[in-house]
């Protein structure tokens, strides 16, 4: 906090309060973690989570942010394009959260119990309240109330509503019914994919976007859990990894300096070493967020340990960890 005050920072945010901006990243700062939490729910030690959180936000997600976005920063000097998150939030997310979900291992009864949704009324109002706040988080970083900001909360809501109709469609072809939660989670895969890219593309191409996302993560969902076995509960990596990892490339491919002059054009309009560049920030986040991700991991189980007893498990980590229980039925 030294040195944030009431006015304006010239380097960051020129138009609004430093404190106000300071906030701002504090939001992406504590949902990066908490995105996390979706891979290892029902299992991990609650020290260890605590612990892993402190310790990944400031070895991982503090690195990065300034990589993308700092002055100085050498990705945003190389010209990677990152306008809310999708490199800094999502992908480091979802790559953690499949590190977490492989090293912790599955949850007991995965692949022989029924496991499915707690609540699906409370699934579609979460959805609800995350694609409204969304607004503020693509919108938000446009720094201002003006027409950048208006174009990112227009975008957004295209990709979204693009998102959610491609996976229920995917759903609905491979499974036989248009799934409500498929709805919900490509929705949500389509949030995940314009955040990259909302303050850099238009309408038409966030439309490519959202059906982009749909249809890529739902895939994921089906490869990770069916094929290769990976227990993430919340499909954080399918969802935030993959979607993230499409956005930031298709940032490459459609950004228009129409949209915003502060940009780069992307390859569809004439600009095709913007697509490499956004592959090497995929790429070198991908691996320093797995390595780093796995090295803290390895820490916490050899001297606190990550997993929670088989008994303490199957009772509920409600009860054994926290002594209260969510309902009284």
């Amino acid at each position: 906090m030294r040195g944030v005050g009431q006015e304006p920072n010239p380097d960051y945010a020129a138009t609004i309060p430093a404190l106000s901006f300071m906030a701002f990243q504090m939001m992406f700062a504590i949902i990066t973690p908490a995105l996390i939490t979706g891979a290892f729910a029902e299992r991990k030690r609650f020290k260890a989570m605590v612990v892993f959180s402190l310790l990944w936000a400031t070895l991982v997600y503090a690195p990065v942010a300034h990589w993308v976005w700092g002055v100085g920063g050498w990705l945003r000097t190389y010209g990677a394009l990152d306008f809310a998150g999708g490199t800094v939030v999502h992908i480091t997310a979802g790559v953690a959260a499949l590190v977490a979900a492989m090293m912790l291992g599955k949850r007991i009864g995965f692949g022989s119990q029924s496991l499915e949704p707690h609540n699906l009324t409370y699934t579609v109002l979460g959805a609800g309240l995350l694609w409204f706040g969304w607004f503020g988080f693509n919108g938000g970083s446009a720094l201002g109330a003006n027409g950048l900001a208006a174009s990112a909360l227009v975008v957004t809501n295209t990709a979204a509503a693009m998102g959610g109709l491609a996976w229920m469609t995917a759903s609905w072809l491979r499974h036989g019914h248009p799934s409500v939660l498929g709805l919900a989670a490509g929705a949500v895969a389509g949030l995940v994919a314009i955040t990259p890219a909302a303050g850099f593309v238009d309408t038409p191409a966030a439309i490519l976007i959202g059906l982009g996302a749909g249809i890529f993560c739902f895939f994921a969902v089906d490869i990770l859990k069916r094929n290769i076995g990976v227990d993430d509960a919340l499909d954080v990596f399918a969802v935030h990894g993959v979607g993230g990892i499409w956005g930031a490339l298709a940032t490459g491919l459609f950004a228009s300096t129409a949209v915003n002059p502060a940009g780069y054009d992307g390859l569809f309009y004439g600009n095709p070493e913007q697509l490499l560049k956004q592959a090497v920030a995929v790429g070198v986040v991908i691996v320093f967020t797995a390595s780093v991700t796995w090295i803290i991991l390895k820490v916490i189980d050899v001297t606190i340990g990550l997993r929670v007893p088989e008994q303490e498990e199957v009772l509920g980590l409600d009860t054994t960890t926290h002594g209260e229980v969510a309902y009284q039925l």
